[in-house]
């Protein structure tokens, strides 16, 4: 299963490349019609007769039609310029709010709000991605999207028509469906798709501008020209006229161009929603509501129709007969779910009886927690630490401090190995499952969220909270270290947060380490809503509390890379990742770098070599060595790590299978190792499900 996942990353990088190709075909066309109607413009109204006779550059149809034909290239492609650049900054955020979207707090407790949001939190740890922040779009319309370029800034977008009218297991084929789009790499060429785009698009609206300025602002100043001079101004209109008809043009080749890349990637996410799911059900019965609904699933919004490719259903007007329509129609999709419907679509109303999943948090006790620190809490005191199955020093979380100029002097120095080993099939089946959760994946992660302590959880969901979660699940487990770094927390958090701290740490401690990845990918959620002056703060004291101990091991620093590539890109201008296309080959000597840090973590040089050795012979076209040390630089894995993302999909795939084969090479694998497989499965853009521990 995984390997389609791999193919289908990288048929989405060849879907880019044939965006490319329409573009600049369509590019063309433009710029040779505008040439074209000022050649024609200037011939017939502006060329004096005592030029008739003239040819090449001294005629001047010739001369200003090159000339606009050169102004209109570069007005494309300076256009699509900016708004590529503008998106890479903004990246799904910009689109969300572009169409009206608010945030929706991860700690709502509006009843359709917290049903979706517990559907996506649930999806988002089935999946092995963070959870990314939803936002609510004020349309009748039943519909969705996902935007931005990789998970790490990935937004959904969710109409409350939507939320409103769809029941929970429809809500989740929706959902499931567009979390397909995040593992598959669609959203990355979608939104490519919206800045290469509006180039064309600007081209129309020059035009207006122009006509629009003479009609209102030059009628007057017209009667005051000389007679001699009115060919210029009527030129001038037939130009813009002509730029206007030509827009039109720009539109239709746009919408052909995002009909052609998108049509097919809806009846894959469909699937993938399906298997996601196990409920075809579900995204069916969501389908046939918006064929019932009065507003079908139709967004009022402006700017809808720039991102008409990224809804879960047809946004805008598909144009006649269906040729600009961005998504296969209705009744096709529904029967390539459900051959046996009837061709009945659902009714509009709201549905009754919505199976409404609750957490165990509630008002009163977040009201407690959050903001009573004088005491217990009453969901504290009802909560009592789960008991913990793991003796290694609880996982740190942490932030920059790992990548910093000092990172080189920090021992990788893996601690511990923990009593209870991960099943071993369980991680071949979870890198079979990569990009393809199953429905058993949904249900692991729905039952982890629900078994954390109320407590513990009302924080995760809350920014304030959320910071001291991270905090605590920092702390060193020798005492001298831990009061260091609670000094630190008081120091630069405030008396509020240490109060807090010291009552969350019981919670934190007891955490298991497969549960560690899945709270700091909640955590995220509400980390991505602080301020940035928050944000600044935050960083401040996590990488001081990283640096308290002076030491780190290899699990702890692919933890702390995890919150940094994910949280960085929300309050600091960073670069999308990389679109992967290079092979393994070129890329060696980072192979070799990842590889023998992976051998060598918490194992004794001669278990190290043969792992490495075992690793290495997955690639052994690469003819790697192990690097023969006892420490390691971490300034050097992170570089390798980011070099590695320029892999093709397929080539990341075969790095990854080396190193789970150079994990197990001593015949076990504890849960640390296994999660620190999905830590670096996840720097690298290949996010791994949950090991489920009954898999066999």
């Amino acid at each position: 299963m995984a390997t389609s996942f791999y193919q289908r990353q990288d048929a989405a990088r060849k879907n880019t490349t044939k965006l490319v190709a329409l573009f600049i075909i369509a590019v063309v066309l433009i710029v040779g019609l505008v040439s074209v109607a000022t050649w024609y413009a200037i011939e017939e109204f502006a060329t004096p007769r005592s030029l008739a006779g003239s040819s090449g550059f001294d005629r001047p149809s010739n001369k200003f039609s090159l000339f606009a034909g050169l102004g209109t290239l570069a007005l494309v492609i300076l256009g699509s310029l900016y708004k590529v650049v503008e998106l890479r900054r903004g990246g799904g955020t910009l689109v969300a709010e572009s169409l009206g979207g608010r945030r929706i707090s991860p700690q709502t407790n509006v009843a359709d709000q917290r049903k979706l949001m517990n559907i996506v939190e649930e999806m988002a740890l089935a999946s092995g991605v963070p959870v990314p922040p939803v936002y609510l779009i004020n349309e009748d319309g039943i519909n969705a999207f996902a935007a931005g370029y990789s998970p790490s800034d990935a937004v959904l977008g969710v109409t409350t028509g939507c939320i409103s009218q769809l029941s929970r297991d429809e809500l989740q084929g929706v959902i499931a469906h567009e979390f397909s789009h995040i593992l598959n790499g669609d959203m990355r060429m979608s939104i490519k798709l919206m800045g290469i785009l509006h180039g064309i698009l600007l081209i129309g609206l020059t035009g207006q501008i122009v006509l629009r300025s003479l009609v209102y602002g030059g009628g007057r100043s017209r009667r005051n020209k000389k007679e001699g001079e009115g060919g210029g101004v009527l030129v001038i209109i037939v130009i813009a006229v002509a730029a206007i008809a030509i827009g039109f043009i720009g539109v239709f080749f746009g919408n052909l161009i995002k009909a052609a890349v998108s049509r097919q990637r809806e009846f894959l996410a469909d699937s993938s929603a399906v298997q996601f799911t196990r409920n075809p059900d579900g995204i069916a019965g969501a389908l046939k509501r918006i064929g019932g609904n009065s507003n079908g699933s139709r967004i009022e919004n402006s700017n809808a129709s720039e991102a008409s490719h990224l809804f879960f259903s047809q946004a805008v007007w598909e144009g006649i007969g269906g040729l600009w329509a961005t998504h296969p129609p209705l009744a096709q999709r529904i029967r390539a779910i459900d051959s046996n419907w009837d061709g009945k679509f659902a009714s509009s109303s709201k549905t009754s009886g919505k199976r409404t999943t609750t957490t165990k948090s509630s008002a009163s006790s977040r009201s407690a927690v959050m903001s009573g620190f004088a005491g217990e809490s009453p969901a504290a005191a009802a909560s009592p630490p789960e008991p913990a199955t793991a003796s290694a020093k609880p996982t740190t979380p942490a932030g920059t401090a790992a990548s910093s100029d000092n990172a080189s002097d920090e021992v990788i120095s893996l601690s511990d190995a923990i009593a209870e080993e991960a099943p071993m099939q369980g991680i071949h089946n979870a890198l079979e499952s990569v990009g393809e959760p199953s429905r058993e994946h949904q249900q692991y992660a729905a039952t982890l969220i629900s078994d954390l302590p109320p407590s513990l959880l009302d924080c995760i969901r809350d920014p304030f909270g959320a910071r001291v979660v991270i905090y605590c699940l920092l702390l060193d487990t020798e005492l001298e270290i831990r009061h260091k770094q609670l000094d630190i927390i008081k120091k630069q958090g405030g008396n509020a947060v240490h109060v807090l701290a010291n009552r969350l740490v019981d919670y934190t401690d007891a955490l298991a380490i497969q549960k560690r990845l899945p709270v700091i990918d909640l955590s995220l959620a509400s980390l991505r809503s602080l301020s940035k002056n928050q944000y600044r703060e935050f960083i401040s004291c996590f990488n001081s509390l990283v640096k308290a101990d002076n030491k780190i091991d290899l699990f702890e620093w692919i933890m702390i890379q995890v919150i940094t590539r994910h949280l960085k890109p929300h309050f600091e201008s960073t670069k999308p990742s990389p679109e992967g296309h290079e092979k393994l080959r070129k890329l060696a000597a980072e192979c070799r770098v990842l590889l023998s840090a992976i051998a060598s973590a918490g194992n004794e040089p001669e278990v190290a070599e043969q792992a490495f050795e075992a690793g290495a012979a997955e690639l052994k076209e690469l003819g790697l060595s192990r690097i023969q040390k006892k420490s390691s630089d971490l300034n050097r894995l992170s570089k390798a790590l980011g070099s590695l993302r320029r892999a093709s999909a397929s080539q990341r795939k075969r790095l990854i299978d080396a190193c789970s084969v150079a994990i197990e090479a001593d015949g076990h694998i504890t849960w640390q190792e296994a999660e620190l497989l999905r830590g670096v499965a996840d720097l690298l853009d290949c996010p791994i499900p949950p090991i489920l521990p009954t898999m066999k």
